[in-house]
């Protein structure tokens, strides 16, 4: 897909939801990142039922630290992987507090080097917590920009990287949520809503669905 038309997919994407923003539910950097980490196969959903008792309990690096792995892990049973992601929200806090007085870092060596950080949850807290324009590919994004021509690529990072270079500059932080929930809700894994889809125009995907499944008719 060419920048141009880069720029007219996104475009549309950005009129038909212009107020997209994260699905995670949190108050600062910190209640960012740790939703984040606890995302990574698991839904945002269930990541947000399980962060409202861990947030009112343990609010901060030092609360959280203090209550500890176990006490992390009471809270987020019900998402999966838990066990390892309490061991690292717990080595995370710890590290928040020695090598950063507390505080979030906003540059990617540091937050990479925090415990159940990647590449991708960098992205997203420098994103969403601090304004850089960056772009975090997820399971849809890789979907998307593959499936449309908007950056194709074998890994994550060719997709990002073609993202980054298509995606005009002032449209690539917002572009993030736009593209996201795109992928969530429209430009499904299984079954495409093609017909529902304000990009269609500007889409490589040669099997569009461009009419919506006639409904089923009742069993009687």
């Amino acid at each position: 897909m060419s920048k141009a038309a880069a720029k007219a997919f996104i475009t549309a994407l950005a009129e038909a939801n212009p107020d997209a923003e994260s699905e995670l539910v949190f108050r600062n950097p910190f209640e960012l990142l740790v939703s984040v980490v606890l995302s990574a196969q698991a839904t945002d959903k269930s990541v947000n039922k399980a962060t409202k008792g861990l947030f009112e309990e343990a609010p901060d690096p030092a609360s959280m630290a203090a209550i500890g792995e176990e006490g992390i892990a009471r809270h987020i049973r019900t998402i999966g992987l838990w066990r390892a992601k309490a061991h690292n929200v717990n080595l995370l806090c710890h590290q928040l507090l020695e090598r950063h007085g507390g505080q979030v870092p906003s540059d990617r060596a540091s937050l990479e080097a925090l415990a159940g950080v990647g590449r991708k949850t960098a992205n997203v807290v420098m994103n969403v917590a601090f304004g850089a324009d960056t772009m975090a590919v997820d399971t849809h994004i890789f979907r998307i920009g593959n499936r449309t021509g908007l950056a194709p690529g074998k890994t994550v990072r060719q997709v990002e990287d073609g993202l980054v270079a298509r995606i005009p500059k002032d449209m690539l932080r917002p572009a993030h949520h736009w593209l996201i929930l795109h992928g969530r809700y429209v430009c499904k894994a299984r079954a495409p809503e093609c017909w529902r889809c304000p990009a269609t125009t500007w889409c490589l995907y040669p099997d569009k669905r461009l009419a919506a499944p006639a409904p089923r008719k009742a069993v009687a």
